[in-house]
């Protein structure tokens, strides 16, 4: 059997052998993952959950490793984390097959000094997580979660995670009758508009002390706190096509990849990377600019010249939300490249290196989504409008990876609350399963 006509047969035994879950399964996972991860560190525990349950093993990054054939896990500040199948074939021979997200999405981060009184009502301080649209924030059911650094009651300094779920903020509009501006003109200033309103009337209320109660701890001395939106993420239309939720930009892409190397190739090996501040840069110790892949991959492949060789033969799909034409601002999309919801996957493209994807790397997702009956669009920015970027080139300029980027379309993108299609997310999901799964060459040959 020729190389060829392998892989098309491999890519129609995943599209059709029954082992990928079906939509209306995977969509309810989904949303029960968005619901449970509202900050980076809970994206990260989720993840070492699922893994663990399917027999992935935990490293430190402290320990020594040893790596025999079968699934691992490891986590960089409780909010990154890289999953690994170390395959029965050689590296060297067979490359690894990546897929990259990030744990990270733009919301409000509770300052140090937090509070703010007056007026018989307490405030917490806040400053802007990445590029937040703001307007959505207001008039929302808010609550707290994120991680604590505090003493035990046996005097022991250790992290824990706190979620208080309930919704315990809000943020209230100005009445229209006291800014009649506000729908034509409105300006938000981020230190004085937007500090939530946790309650009134109580002198003696303190964060850390209601932190302090939360945990039964001795003492809390630092925190990392993000307000969220309480609201569940649901399956909303008339005909049910739509995910509403927060976070879907960019956990979305990482339950996708989660679910997809749970079930990769034990011969091939395969990685999934989860890094956090993209969206502010990437420029960290757990984000994509920072050293957590390359050591992993220093520790999967240790002689330099057989890892060199390893990442010539490999590929990265960079898994980063893509911006769907809005029907009612279908001018801010180029004339041929707005995706639509329900459409497939959007390959994303930039002629200035914002997105990593080239001829080679388009060209071979295209034929994995050919080989599983998968729909896929194209998206490149309008020529007068700046672009956005993910952790796709970043990676590819840090490790000298083959990489392209890719994305489901959705709509209103860093708001509170971002909408895509039902049907795209499972689509992505197809792709990567038959990604972790594909024996043949991981790109085109030179003719």
């Amino acid at each position: 059997m020729n190389q060829k006509r392998g892989r098309l047969i491999l890519g129609r035994i995943l599209a059709f052998s029954g082992r990928l879950m079906d939509t209306a399964t995977f969509n309810d996972q989904l949303i029960d993952f968005l619901v449970n991860s509202p900050t980076p560190f809970h994206v990260a525990l989720n993840m070492s959950r699922k893994l663990t349950e399917h027999g992935f093993t935990e490293l430190r990054e402290q320990d020594s490793w040893t790596l025999e054939p079968g699934g691992y896990f490891v986590t960089r500040n409780q909010s990154s984390i890289v999953a690994f199948v170390m395959g029965t074939e050689p590296i060297v021979t067979s490359g690894i097959r990546m897929v990259g997200a990030h744990t990270d999405s733009p919301c409000l981060k509770v300052k140090p000094i937090p509070e703010r009184d007056g007026h018989d009502y307490h405030r917490l301080a806040v400053e802007v997580y990445g590029g937040v649209l703001l307007n959505p924030w207001f008039d929302r059911d808010l609550s707290l979660a994120g991680r604590i650094t505090h003493r035990t009651n046996d005097g022991s300094l250790t992290n824990s995670l706190v979620n208080f779920k309930d919704p315990i903020a809000v943020i209230p509009s100005l009445a229209i009758h006291l800014d009649r501006d506000a729908n034509n003109n409105r300006k938000i200033n981020p230190e004085t508009d937007l500090p939530p309103i946790l309650l009134q009337n109580d002198d003696d209320f303190s964060l850390s002390g209601l932190i302090q109660r939360e945990l039964d701890c001795k003492e809390v001395l630092a925190s990392d706190l993000y307000f969220y939106d309480t609201n569940p993420a649901q399956i909303i239309g008339l005909n049910n096509e739509f995910l509403a939720g927060a976070r879907l930009d960019n956990l979305l892409s990482c339950f996708t990849g989660l679910l997809s190397i749970i079930d990769a190739d034990p011969s091939l090996t395969s990685l999934l990377v989860c890094n956090d501040h993209e969206e502010v840069g990437s420029a960290s110790a757990a984000g994509a600019e920072g050293t957590f892949l390359k050591d992993v991959l220093a520790r999967i492949a240790p002689d330099g010249e057989d890892r060199l060789r390893t990442l010539a033969k490999s590929l990265l799909i960079s898994t980063d939300n893509a911006h769907g034409v809005h029907p009612n601002y279908s001018t801010k999309h180029e004339e041929k490249h707005g995706p639509i919801l329900n459409a497939g996957p959007a390959i994303k493209y930039n002629a200035n290196q914002r997105y990593a994807t080239n001829s080679e790397t388009a060209g071979y997702f295209k034929s994995l989504c050919q080989l599983n009956d998968v729909p896929y669009q194209e998206f490149v920015n309008r020529a007068d409008m700046a672009c956005g970027s993910t952790i796709g080139p970043i990676t590819a300029k840090e490790i000298g990876v083959r990489t392209l980027d890719v994305g489901v379309p959705t709509f209103a993108m860093h708001s509170i609350r971002e909408l895509a299609g039902t049907s795209d997310a499972f689509s992505l999901y197809k792709v990567l399963s038959s990604f972790y799964q594909d024996a043949g060459q991981l790109g085109a040959g030179t003719a």
